[in-house]
């Protein structure tokens, strides 16, 4: 048996020059996920897996301490990373983003979903890396984690995740950037198996927000 815990990183830096660093509410929506996952009794899990993205060990730095985990223990895994987005943005309109996009955090989200689609359709030229072997990847970090049993954590993206979930469910690849883009940060999904498979046990929960006074903590980017 194996249950994996998929939590996606807490809130980047969005509009920022470097938005692969997690944003000072970012740091307290892992903190606080750790602290409720130790409230609700959740077991330490045997293995630990994280991308290579600083966003992705600054979360789990996060809710580390109180799991009782050691970040520096933890797997790497490059199939746990993001897709990268901007870039995916920039083959299909160069190197100047309309302003208008850059602007309208809706309007962007919207443009990235279509190029993604677009991604997958082989429609964008030159991308960094190809929605095959985007996938491989991902594929790969899925593999791993289910070999290694038991209770595993894993700290990962909403794009990588989403791809999981669209394996585990059969479901056309144009599913995962609607599920992406329902993705709250520091959201956890799980995953539970057997010989029999991989099965979709919850998707985008938010333990850490108890009241609505926690509605700030609430971030999708």
């Amino acid at each position: 048996m194996v249950e994996i815990t998929l939590v996606r990183h807490g809130q980047a830096s969005f509009g920022a020059a470097d938005y692969d660093r997690l944003s000072p509410l970012g740091h307290e929506q892992a903190r606080l996920l750790g602290e409720s996952l130790a409230l609700r009794g959740r077991a330490r899990p045997a293995r630990v897996f994280l991308g290579s993205m600083r966003r992705h060990r600054e979360t789990l730095e996060g809710l580390a301490p109180a799991l009782g985990l050691d970040p520096d223990a933890a797997t790497v895994h490059e199939g746990l990373n993001e897709f990268d987005g901007g870039a995916l943005l920039a083959c299909r309109f160069g190197c100047a983003l309309p302003e208008d996009v850059r602007r309208d955090k809706r309007l962007y989200f919207r443009t990235l979903r279509e190029t993604v689609l677009a991604w997958q359709r082989d429609e964008v030229e030159a991308p960094p890396e190809s929605w095959r072997d985007f996938s491989a990847r991902v594929s790969d970090a899925l593999a791993s984690m289910r070999a290694a049993g038991g209770d595993v954590l894993a700290v990962s993206s909403g794009g990588a995740i989403s791809r999981m979930l669209v394996e585990v469910l059969g479901a056309p690849p144009a599913q995962m950037i609607l599920l992406q883009l329902q993705m709250k940060n520091c959201a956890v999904s799980r995953l539970v198996g057997s010989g029999r498979g991989l099965f979709l046990h919850a998707f985008n929960e938010v333990p850490h927000l108890r009241t609505e006074e926690d509605d700030r903590l609430l971030t999708y980017a």
